[in-house]
């Protein structure tokens, strides 16, 4: 019981995650392969921001130690992440498209996890951080500290999964998909698309992470290890066979990829040599991945662009105009 309690934060954690890489890949084609490298930023400066100063004579050692409550950990976090976007973005985004701008994502992502990794002073280096607090009170029982966490993170992804989806039904989203399906068509029309790019790649990033500062505060631990390439390979899947461009088919993919069959694979009895079933939850993971592809490339839950009720009548007036121009 106590297992099964432990997975319910990871779906809602997973949920606000896979909804911040939907809004840069699925609705506005930003292919952004690092995308956990911002969950691991949002990670470290949330866990250094609740972090008591460093002790020297403890060998750890890390920036800030500000000791700062939740929530503005977490919102610090999500901030920190999105300026860190910004910076990206404007390399990535002014001048590149589609491959080019994916290598450059990796690229960026190979350089901070270097950084992360050899600049002790920072995040404690390859060791990480530890000890990480939750704003969970501690005269709760195992399973109780569980749910009340669990409430907290559900609460941030009903917040995050309102703001992205009024999104996509605004004004904006419909330019973003625009984007995201022909943005040389929308520069003709005169919208300025790298900055609306930008915005976009920050504000995933900010979503990134927030759901990255309730990752550590739920492990209490964070260290380079955690945001290698397969962590965002997981959440491609998990957004690819939810359904691209749904953020409903999100929290179905954040559910059945990263928690239902990662988890599933450990009940799996160990046979042949050490470490060969945990090889084969990516394996699990791939062949689900091909399988959807195959036979449902538009995911468990394809994209329903929202349907403006009043494009009909802007097409007629739009019309009307035109015809009374041809005949002036």
């Amino acid at each position: 019981m106590q297992y099964l309690v432990s997975l319910i934060p990871l779906v809602f954690i997973y949920g606000i995650l896979v909804l911040g890489l939907n809004l840069q890949v699925g609705q506005t084609g930003i292919l952004n392969l690092t995308y956990f490298t911002f969950v691991a930023f949002g990670a470290y400066i949330s866990a250094v921001l609740s972090l008591p100063p460093a002790d020297p004579s403890t060998g750890i050692t890390y920036i800030l130690g500000a000791n700062l409550p939740f929530p503005l950990t977490t919102l610090l976090a999500g901030c920190a992440a999105a300026i860190l976007g910004v910076l990206i973005s404007f390399a990535a985004l002014q001048r590149l498209r589609s491959d080019y701008l994916a290598i450059v994502t990796v690229g960026a992502g190979y350089v901070i996890y270097t950084v992360v990794g050899n600049q002790a002073n920072l995040f404690d280096g390859w060791n990480g951080l530890f000890g990480i607090s939750t704003p969970v009170p501690q005269n709760l029982g195992p399973n109780a500290q569980m749910l009340f966490f669990s409430g907290i993170c559900l609460i941030f992804l009903v917040v995050v999964f309102t703001a992205v989806e009024r999104i996509r039904r605004s004004p904006l989203g419909r330019v973003l998909r625009a984007i995201r399906d022909d943005e040389g068509v929308v520069a003709a029309f005169g919208r300025d698309v790298f900055r609306l790019r930008v915005m976009t790649f920050a504000l995933g990033c900010f979503v990134a992470g927030v759901g990255g500062s309730l990752l550590v505060m739920y492990a209490t631990a964070f260290n380079p290890q955690s945001f290698l390439p397969p962590e965002t390979f997981i959440m491609f899947a998990a957004m690819i066979i939810g359904g691209i461009g749904n953020n409903w088919g999100s929290l179905l993919g954040a559910a059945v990829v990263p928690v239902a069959f990662a988890e599933a694979t450990r009940f799996i009895p160990e046979f042949g040599h050490a470490g060969l079933v945990e090889d084969l939850r990516a394996v699990v993971v791939g062949v689900l991945l091909i399988l959807v592809l195959r036979f449902m490339p538009q995911g468990l839950i394809k994209e329903r662009p929202p349907v403006d009720r009043d494009q009909p009548a802007r097409a007629d007036q739009g019309l009307a105009r035109l015809l009374k121009g041809a005949r002036s």
